[in-house]
């Protein structure tokens, strides 16, 4: 069985540290929430890699380095709830809730979403609240929220996730445009976001994020 806490421990020291990361909630957050228990049992030894895990066609967990520094950019304060689309089994959610005040997570693989709220609670992220429903459509019953991060590729965003942030809050998503993926956060204000750049990533365009195509005979 392998060491996870000195995996974790380098993961930080090796990935994250050196990305710039130097906000100390989500240090010590990285630090805390063991991510090979948010993966399939089969994938457990690479839970501390530099690569994302797959977990499905078009869906992983993202690299550390990339969702490290999406929450970086985001800024996230202890008083803000946040929005979490595409959670997967909890990590990225577990992480947050160490660092917001409170968290919805969005899932909807069928396979996944039953074993999350056990993950949740075993970790001590009890100011989680799991939403089961289509990644697009967000979870706007429990919203507005002040900040949404999004675990994947994006092409479009949908209206729908710009709809439940709140004025003045912010939105991280990943964009995806042909092989290269560029990381933006989007600032709420006067009804519209503005974007600004924040570093280069990639990940697989999340279901209900792909820009639709024209079609041609």
């Amino acid at each position: 069985m392998p060491d996870f806490a000195t995996l974790r421990r380098v993961m930080v020291d090796t990935q994250v540290r050196p990305s710039d990361v130097t906000k100390f909630p989500i240090i010590q957050a990285m630090l805390t929430v063991p991510r090979e228990r948010f993966l399939p049992n089969d994938k457990a030894e690479v839970a501390y890699a530099s690569e994302s895990v797959t977990l499905a066609e078009n869906r992983t967990v993202l690299a550390p380095r990339t969702f490290a520094k999406m929450l970086d950019a985001l800024d996230v304060t202890p008083d803000m709830l946040v929005l979490d689309i595409g959670c997967g089994y909890g990590y990225s959610a577990a992480v947050l809730a160490h660092v917001a005040e409170a968290v919805v997570a969005v899932e909807d693989l069928e396979d996944i979403v039953d074993e999350v709220p056990g993950l949740l609670s075993e970790t001590g992220a009890d100011n989680v609240v799991l939403h089961t429903g289509p990644l697009s459509e967000g979870a706007a019953e429990h919203g507005p929220y002040d900040a949404i991060i999004v675990e994947g590729g994006v092409e479009t965003l949908p209206d729908t996730l710009d709809d439940q942030l709140k004025e003045g809050g912010r939105i991280v998503c990943l964009f995806v445009e042909g092989r290269l993926g560029t990381v933006r956060v989007g600032y709420k204000i006067d009804g519209h976001l503005n974007w600004r750049y924040a570093f280069n990533a990639s990940a697989p365009v999340l279901p209900g994020f792909e820009e639709k195509r024209a079609f041609a005979l």
